[in-house]
């Protein structure tokens, strides 16, 4: 959920070429102390047909080249077999009614609530709330650990207090 009026956004937002929803951003491992691992080794290419596959999922395939680079070097040593992790994992996410999360005031706690209501086996602690500066929502993380489990985020992960304010633009669902 980004801000339309942003020209990083524009593509991903406008309503004539897709309001996409919810799209991943990327998948990295977590590391135990501020940070994450990232530009583990020297990215391939990530080839068209792989690319293709994954557009649906993150429309971009400067995102999608970038977060193989920085992220995904780390964790696979093919793009393919990264990207095929991200889809089975973004596939398992349940998204709650976001019109009618919208339509009244929300919190970080709130959302975090929402989503772990219809998601079995998370709870609240272990997904991240992040607003813009404005206090749009911008993104929903889920945190995970070893074997890519849902896990508690640490605190530097978690993003929002649960009693932080945040608006929703009403979206398709």
């Amino acid at each position: 959920m980004r801000n339309p009026r942003d020209a990083r956004d524009r593509f991903q937002c406008s309503g004539e070429n897709g309001r996409f929803g919810w799209v991943l951003h990327g998948l990295w491992p977590e590391a135990a102390n501020p940070g994450y691992p990232q530009w583990c080794r020297p990215a391939k290419i990530v080839p068209q047909p792989v690319l293709r596959r994954h557009m649906c999922m993150t429309p971009s395939a400067q995102l999608l080249q970038h977060e193989w680079a920085k992220h995904g070097t780390c964790m696979s040593p093919d793009p393919a077999s990264y990207f095929r992790a991200a889809e089975i994992l973004f596939r398992t996410v349940n998204f709650p009614d976001m019109k009618a999360l919208a339509a009244k005031p929300q919190t970080a706690g709130s959302i975090r609530q929402a989503f772990a209501a219809r998601n079995r086996g998370i709870r609240p602690e272990m997904l991240a709330v992040a607003t813009d500066r404005d206090g749009w929502l911008t993104e929903v993380r889920y945190c995970l650990g070893p074997r890519m489990k849902p896990q508690r985020c640490l605190p530097f992960q978690r993003g929002l207090a649960d009693k932080r304010g945040v608006k929703i633009r009403p979206m398709p669902r």
